[in-house]
């Protein structure tokens, strides 16, 4: 599994020119996902992403993470992240996974994010042509990948 992290002041997901998950201060979280990614992965880096301290504490150190600043979290399956681009000009997207497989892992990887936040959190709809936008503050942009661990 492949997260891109952002910290935001806030970002919003659209489907068909409606606002269908809206966050403020918080994390933006675009996740690929592999036929190899199992419930291990999901609880290691839902665990990664909650306890990552990358919000400013009162010395303006990155010292908090998410759950420190009362933040929230979006999330937004984004196959493309899976992308080889070893051959060509043309992407490959052989490593993402089938919505058959990715589906109930990514709907997995929500309920641990919620969990581990101790609230609910924001998403898009898998599958659809969505339209994100954020305010990335810092900018702060992380790329976490749990078959790296």
């Amino acid at each position: 599994m492949r997260l891109v992290i952002q910290r935001v002041s806030q970002a919003d997901v659209q489907i068909d020119n409606k606002i269908v998950g809206q966050i403020d201060v918080g994390l933006l979280l675009l996740a690929g996902i592999t036929a190899t990614d199992s419930e291990e992965d999901i609880h290691w880096i839902s665990k990664k992403v909650v306890q990552m301290r990358i919000f400013s504490d009162e010395a303006g150190k990155m010292n908090k993470n998410v759950v420190d600043i009362k933040g929230s979290i979006l999330l937004i399956s984004q196959f493309t992240l899976m992308a080889s681009t070893k051959k060509g000009n043309r992407p490959s997207f052989i490593e993402a996974a089938p919505p058959h497989l990715a589906i109930p892992l990514y709907e997995q990887l929500i309920k641990q994010l919620e969990l581990d936040l101790g609230q609910k959190i924001q998403t898009g709809m898998f599958g659809a042509d969505m339209q994100v936008s954020l305010t990335n503050d810092g900018p702060v942009t992380i790329i976490l990948d749990s078959f790296s661990r």
